[in-house]
């Protein structure tokens, strides 16, 4: 079912039975693909609607008078299935694989893509040029920032000692790679340009420029020792 709020600013294309609710801005060139929903309500908005003796129906017009919207910026393609939660916000040229989630207040920079599967799970700062492949987790209280690349079904977590209130969010800095299936435990920091090795479990700060591999990771090379074995593999 197709359902376009009035209340929305559409400058892109809609795809088929695509959904946006609430006030909502699509960029300029912006793509939103077959079966995505844009600007989904959150949890309290939900439960407001549901416990209001006002609203005579429980339907897609209730949400798109309660939902805030979702802000996508110029150039991008959220390809079929995404899931867009109200108050995300994507910047310019991001694209994304196919049936993705991005939760409320969520930020993802310019030139990021986000692949197929990938749980973005609220309140997560993703920077600018970030590579985050298929079937990541990445939950809240997360800080990637610039020019990281994350592999595929790798696992961030934020909680110690689960199921607890307390959050404790994990920081991958600018330029970092974290590899396929690794686990990055809550808490910890992963320094510029330092090397996650697929597989890994990561349960203390990385320092900068370091590969650490293994369960639980430790030291394995420097960074430049690591692109001294990538020229040559390439060579």
């Amino acid at each position: 079912m197709r359902f376009i709020s009035s209340k929305a600013k559409i400058h892109g294309e809609i795809e088929g039975d695509a959904m946006v609710l609430g006030s909502s801005v699509i960029g300029s060139r912006t793509l939103i693909g077959e079966g995505c929903i844009i600007g989904y309500p959150i949890r309290k908005t939900l439960k407001t609607i549901l416990t209001d003796s006002t609203v005579k129906k429980v339907d897609l017009k209730a949400y798109d008078e309660r939902s805030s919207g979702s802000q996508i910026g110029k150039n991008v393609i959220i390809r079929s299935g995404a899931l867009i939660y109200e108050r995300a916000n994507i910047g310019d040229d991001v694209e994304t694989g196919h049936h993705i989630l991005v939760r409320e207040d969520s930020k993802i920079g310019s030139r990021t893509r986000i692949g197929t599967n990938t749980v973005i799970d609220g309140s997560v700062e993703v920077g600018c040029n970030v590579n985050i492949q298929s079937g990541a987790y990445i939950p809240p209280g997360t800080i990637i920032e610039d020019d990281v690349f994350i592999g595929p079904y790798a696992v961030i977590t934020n909680d110690l000692y689960p199921p607890s209130p307390k959050i404790m969010g994990v920081t991958i800095k600018k330029g970092a790679v974290i590899g396929a299936g690794s686990i990055l435990i809550a808490g910890i920091t992963v320094g510029e340009r330092a090397i996650v090795a697929g597989g890994s479990i990561v349960t203390r700060d990385v320092p900068p420029n370091t590969v650490v591999k293994g369960r639980p990771a430790r030291h394995y090379l420097t960074r430049d020792e690591y692109d001294a074995k990538r020229q040559k593999h390439l060579e």
